[in-house]
């Protein structure tokens, strides 16, 4: 390689960073604000905010619909939508039963109790009662957190909205 090369490459990176130099600079001037704001990294402007007297949680933000007026209005037709997070491990055909027990006929039916199945846990076994609707809701939010010990790896349904329409959609499966 002549020099001639060797001195086209050096220009080449020295333009290079002479450029990205530049635009930095710019960039800095730019965001700056123009003006001395004391110590590096002070803020540049304040957003004025009122005070709210109290938290400003978001849980807070929004009161919580209790759950029997959400199933009221529960439309199945968006619980089978929802209902597709479930596909892969339960069926809703009488019968049928996968990774977990069928779902059919569920809303009303003991815990445990699915004939056929027998990969349920000693605490689904001994939970008693029925499937109700707030059962079923308290489960589905997060069921290892409702019932320690559950065989049943899903993280749960975070929103009542989807509960309640899933709720809705296996309550329409009888």
């Amino acid at each position: 390689m002549d020099t001639m090369k060797v001195t086209k490459i050096v220009g080449g990176v020295c333009g290079s960073l002479l450029v990205f130099l530049l635009i930095k600079t710019g960039a800095e001037a730019i965001y700056s604000g123009g003006g001395d704001h004391g110590e590096a990294g002070a803020q540049a402007y304040a957003i004025a905010v009122p005070e709210t007297g109290g938290t400003t949680d978001v849980a807070d933000a929004a009161p919580e619909v209790p759950f029997a007026d959400l199933y009221a209005v529960a439309d199945a037709a968006l619980g089978e939508r929802a209902y597709a997070k479930c596909k892969s491990c339960h069926a809703v055909e009488a019968g049928v039963n996968r990774v977990g027990p069928s779902l059919h006929g569920v809303v009303g039916r003991v815990p445990g109790a699915e004939a056929g199945f027998g990969g349920y846990s000693d605490g689904m076994i001994a939970l008693g009662g029925e499937w109700s609707p707030e059962l079923l809701n308290q489960f589905l939010t997060r069921p290892a957190d409702y019932l320690e010990g559950t065989t049943m790896r899903f993280p749960g349904l975070p929103k009542p909205e989807d509960r309640a329409n899933v709720i809705a959609y296996l309550a329409a499966q009888q």
